[in-house]
């Protein structure tokens, strides 16, 4: 639970990063932006693996490229099931969200780690 936890509270930062450098998105206050990322996270765990299993060939052909398309659209999903979280900016906004979402998702699984814990890395020379 706490992995889930941390994981939602990243996918909030890489919103409100969205929120400052992305035009057309607008997220009304930071209870907002909390629900949003939660929110997010459980669109990712039941709506995406399916989305993706539905779109399995297209995904293929396009050697995945397909995904970014899919999650775009689980931000503006988010964005239409949630008052307070706008994406004015069409498609391109949405997808320069889910960019930057898919980034602060990717380092904060890099940080936290498989397990939910905060992995601490050492490198030694």
């Amino acid at each position: 639970m706490t992995g889930y936890i941390l994981r939602a509270l990243i996918s909030a930062i890489g919103l409100w990063i969205a929120t400052r450098w992305v035009p057309g998105i607008r997220i009304d206050n930071a209870e907002t932006l909390v629900l949003a990322g939660l929110l997010l996270g459980v669109v990712n765990a039941i709506v995406r693996p399916v989305l993706v299993l539905l779109t399995l060939p297209i995904t293929i052909l396009s050697l995945g490229f397909f995904l970014l398309i899919v999650n775009t659209a689980m931000v503006a999903l988010v964005a239409w099931v949630l008052p307070g979280f706008h994406i004015y900016g069409g498609f391109w906004s949405a997808f320069v969200t889910a960019l930057i979402v898919w980034i602060a998702g990717w380092l904060g699984s890099w940080l936290i780690g498989p397990r939910g814990r905060i992995d601490v890395h050492v490198r030694r020379l």
